[in-house]
């Protein structure tokens, strides 16, 4: 072997350690934050859409109802759903 070829082939093996070491950093590292980010950005706008939603109905009921009887509706909606969750809890 010449020491064209020794240097060549230390240049090969350099390589495919450092390839093999950002793949097991790096990129497991990157895909984390990208997963990490979409998730808050669907957190986000699904919290957004049940918020719509909640105000949208709650303006549905304002509207034969005025705004005292929908506040009665949504809140009988909730006691509803807590006694619910009490009875259930044993």
């Amino acid at each position: 072997m010449t020491v064209e070829e020794l240097a060549a082939r230390f240049a090969e093996i350099l390589e495919q350690i450092t390839i093999k070491i950002r793949s097991l950093t790096v990129d497991r590292v990157a895909k984390g934050i990208r997963v990490t980010g979409l998730g808050i950005l669907a957190a986000s706008l699904g919290l957004s859409a049940l918020l719509f939603l909640f105000l949208a109905i709650f303006g549905a009921l304002e509207i034969p109802l005025t705004t005292a009887g929908a506040f009665a509706v949504v809140g009988l909606v909730f006691v509803g759903a807590g006694t619910y969750l009490w009875l259930k809890r044993t």
